[in-house]
């Protein structure tokens, strides 16, 4: 008799690991997904403060502003140029004034992860998101 409850258990554990696997796959993903798009933000943030600090650069040497927004473009390479806003201001000022140069870039999420938060909780978090980094430089 014992023998025969103890069969019947192990024909009803058969379902558990799915289930099990079902329910936690959604926060396993969610997390993963994250993951991922932080760290490819992470590095378009770093990029986009490196180019208006190059162009701030530039900018301390009174070069155009035509000049400045080429070269923060240059230094920018990887991001989508079409999503990359360059606004210069105080190009070939007086000494001692300072240039600014600021970056906005409208990042784009490479995976579902707006769309999984949404079905999860409710809200979202969107599909983009504006990075900016400002840099602001005494003219020599």
């Amino acid at each position: 008799m014992l023998r025969h409850f103890a069969r019947l258990r192990r024909k009803g554990e058969k379902g558990q690991s799915l289930l099990e696997f079902a329910l936690v796959a959604p926060i396993f993903f969610v997390l993963l997904f994250a993951i991922v798009d932080f760290g490819m933000a992470f590095q378009a943030w770093i990029t986009v403060t490196n180019a208006a600090r190059e162009g701030a650069r530039l900018g301390v040497v009174r070069a155009t502003a035509a000049d400045i927004d080429a070269r923060v473009r240059e230094a920018a390479g990887p991001l989508d140029d079409g999503n990359l806003s360059v606004i210069v201001t105080n190009a070939e000022g007086d000494p001692g004034e300072s240039v600014v140069v600021e970056v906005d870039y409208d990042y784009t999420l490479i995976t579902p992860l707006g769309d999984l938060l949404g079905l999860i909780g409710g809200g979202g978090i969107g599909d983009s998101f504006t990075l900016s980094s400002t840099a602001d430089m005494r003219l020599e």
